[in-house]
Order: C-alpha cells, then sequence, then structure tokens
C-alpha cells in the first residue's frame, strides 16, 4: 500500500512576493528588449548581475552558503516567471542553480561549497555544466571525455556540446571516465573546472532553432590539468551524480514549461479581443475556444506536477519518478500552446511581430534537452513495470523542512 503524501499548495506571503518581483523584472527588463536579442542572438549580460542583485541565483540555495534560503518551490515560480518572459533565461538560471550549485550542495565537500558554490550563489560566479557530448546525449555512458590521474592533477581531455552559457561560466561541472570503460557508469567521475585554465576553450553555436537569446556552445579540453581535489564525490560516482543533477535541471524545466503556457495564453487572450472574423471576435469561435481551453489544462495539469515534485524536495524525498513525469508533460503540454498560440494568431503567427513564433521555437528544445520524451516515457513505463525502482542516495540534498529548523 502506498504511503499518503500530504500537499499543500498554499503559497507563502514570501512567494507571493517572489514572483511579484521576478514578474516585475520581466515586464520591465526582459519584455521590452527580448524580441531584439532574439533577432540578434545575444542579450545584455548585465541581466546577470540584475538577477544577482535580486537573489535569484541562489534562491533555495541555503544562506550560510550564500543563497537566499527559500525552498524549492521558490525555485520554480523564478523558472516559471523567467521563462514567461524568455527560454533563455530559465534556462541561465536551470544550469547555474539545478544543475550546478545544487549538485555542489549535495556532493561538495566544505573547500569546494566554500571556494566554488559560496561565489555562485552569490551571482559573483557562473556555473554550467557540462555531460552532453556529439556522440553522448541520451546514452550517457557512450561519452568519450576521459581524466588520468597523474600525481596530484587529472589530465582531462574531450569535447561537449550543447552546453548552456558556455561563453559566460566561470566554472563548469564536467563528466569524464576515470576508469575501465567495460564497467561503464562505474567509471564515470565528475570534475569542477574553470574556465581560465590552460587548455580550455569554448565556441558558441549560431544557427539555432530556438533559444536565440541563450548562449549555448562546445567546450574544448586539451591536457587540462584538473587538480585532485576538484573531483567532485568519489571516482566513479559521476553517473550518480549526474543523475541526481539532472532530478534538480529537469524540475527547473518543468516550472519552465509553465510558465511559457501562461505566455501562450496571455498572448493569445490579447489577440483574440482584437482580432475579428466573420463579424465576431475570433474567440467566440468554438475551435479557437478549444485550443484555449487546453491551454489552460495543460497549464494547471503541469503546475500541479511541478509543484508536488517541489514539495517532496523539500521534504527531502527522493523524486526521479515525479520529477521526470513533470518535466514529460510540461514540455509536451509547452510545446502544443505554443502550436495552438501560433494557429490562433494565423497568419500573424509567423511573423516576429508577434512573440508566439518565439514561443514555438523556443519550445521544441525542452522536450528534447535533459531527457527526451521518449526516454521519459520509457521511465514512467518501467516504473509501472517494476523494472525501475528509485533508492536512497548515499548523499541527498538538505531537506528545506531541516534547513529552516
Amino acid at each position: 500500500m502506498k504511503g499518503v503524501f500530504s500537499l499543500d499548495f498554499t503559497f507563502t506571503e514570501e512567494q507571493n512576493m517572489l514572483r511579484k518581483t521576478v514578474r516585475t523584472f520581466v515586464d520591465k527588463e526582459i519584455m521590452p528588449n527580448i524580441a531584439k536579442w532574439d533577432r540578434e542572438g545575444a542579450f545584455d549580460p548585465k541581466i546577470y548581475k540584475r538577477l544577482a542583485d535580486l537573489g535569484l541565483m541562489g534562491v533555495c540555495v541555503p544562506t550560510k552558503y550564500g543563497g537566499s534560503g527559500m525552498d524549492y518551490n521558490a525555485l520554480a515560480i523564478v523558472c516559471e516567471e523567467l521563462e514567461r518572459g524568455d527560454t533563455a533565461f530559465r534556462t541561465a538560471v536551470s544550469v547555474h542553480i539545478g544543475l550546478n550549485s545544487l549538485s555542489l550542495l549535495q556532493w561538495g565537500n566544505d573547500m569546494q561549497k566554500e571556494k566554488y558554490l559560496i561565489p555562485q550563489a552569490k551571482g559573483k560566479k557562473i556555473g554550467a555544466f557540462g555531460l552532453t557530448e556529439p556522440a553522448a546525449g541520451s546514452d550517457v555512458v557512450a561519452l568519450q571525455t576521459t581524466a588520468v590521474k597523474q600525481g596530484d592533477y587529472y589530465l582531462l581531455n574531450g569535447q561537449k556540446t550543447w552546453i548552456s552559457l558556455c561563453d559566460v561560466a566561470d566554472h563548469f561541472l564536467v563528466f569524464a571516465y576515470t576508469g575501465d570503460r567495460a564497467k561503464k557508469h562505474q567509471s564515470i567521475s565528475a570534475f569542477i573546472v574553470e574556465r581560465t585554465w590552460e587548455g580550455f576553450s569554448s565556441v558558441a553555436t549560431k544557427g539555432k532553432l530556438g533559444i536565440r537569446a541563450g548562449n549555448t556552445g562546445e567546450l574544448f579540453f586539451e591536457d587540462v590539468k584538473v587538480p585532485k581535489e576538484n573531483l567532485l564525490g568519489e571516482e566513479g560516482e559521476g553517473f550518480k551524480i549526474a543523475m541526481s543533477a539532472l532530478d534538480n535541471g529537469r524540475f527547473t524545466v518543468a516550472a519552465g514549461a509553465v510558465g511559457q503556457i501562461e505566455a501562450c495564453i496571455e498572448a493569445s487572450i490579447q489577440y483574440c479581443k482584437t482580432r475579428k472574423t466573420f463579424g465576431k471576435e475570433i474567440g467566440k469561435h468554438q475551435l479557437v475556444q478549444q485550443m484555449l481551453a487546453n491551454m489552460e489544462a495543460g497549464y494547471q495539469m503541469s503546475r500541479l506536477l511541478v509543484y508536488k515534485a517541489g514539495e517532496m524536495k523539500n521534504k527531502g524525498i527522493r523524486n526521479t519518478r515525479e520529477t521526470s513525469l513533470a518535466k514529460w508533460q510540461a514540455c509536451n503540454f509547452a510545446n502544443q500552446a505554443a502550436d495552438d498560440a501560433v494557429q490562433i494568431h494565423g497568419a500573424y503567427g509567423f511573423s516576429d511581430e508577434y512573440p508566439v513564433e518565439r514561443y514555438l521555437r523556443n519550445s521544441k528544445a525542452p522536450v528534447i534537452y535533459e531527457g527526451t520524451r521518449e526516454i521519459h516515457t520509457i521511465m514512467q513505463a518501467e516504473y509501472l513495470l517494476g523494472e525501475r525502482e528509485d533508492k536512497v542516495l548515499n548523499k541527498m540534498l538538505p531537506s528545506w523542512e531541516k534547513e529552516i529548523q
């Protein structure tokens, strides 16, 4: 018999103030500029300083490590509101906090937290995540990057691709083989790598379908000397670290998808009230209403899945299954909402005069990264068939409930 799990979706005063703060920031500083940034394929890097000024670069990191000390649903609120502006800004927070900083919090030692986590949580340094390679996406064990131990350091060689914040991050969490490839998962390790080290370089990727205002590209490591103290966790724990990082990253992606659905709804309602066809507002046509209703259903269902996963994180409960479901469904709903929003706008939806064409382009990437929808489909089926089971990790993220006691 499954245990009882209580949920309370009442937002605290602090969370409501956080939402208002981020929404105001998005409306004033992102919305007026995002069309230009998207066309140019770049945005003002001062945005990161503004995010730091608002305490958003360490929103759910404990205060003793330089963060704001809020809970994981506060992180969801931040991602939801940022993606309402544009996916690029939610992605920056997803990578910096979800994939990197929370990994340091969960797996790092005192020295690593002092040197890397605290500056990141304060927004003084930016963190990124290096797992994907040209021949290794969903199939993590296919990665080719190696780290060979030589005395007091590891010699890192390899390449990573589709890395967000590739040109702007100061620290990278990089995964490489440190042992016998035949042992697969058991031979992968994680390292904290600094941009300034000799042998490191990055190149931005151009010509992306979406998230054009975000920085994405490749990382190259040519005999990079990584001090042994920059090994995160133990040798051979890299796969566990990567999967736990993805639990956090997927949570932020799902939350962002909720924000994108809301953006699609807002744009569509505004257009429905101004555009007339056949003598009446298009919002009065039943098939348009059907698309709007489906957006709302997707929005509400996605939100429930996200905040359920967030509450489990707050209680320190393993949530891989729930986060996978939230990421899978929310991203699918967001992709469909963006498609319907373009359809509602008709020919105008095909023009960047309106934001919905950007929403559609942006909505495709989250369906692919951090576990394709096909991977999440398989995961959910395996849970049902009893072929997959989540075990308690030897190092779990601190419970937010314990943090505030």
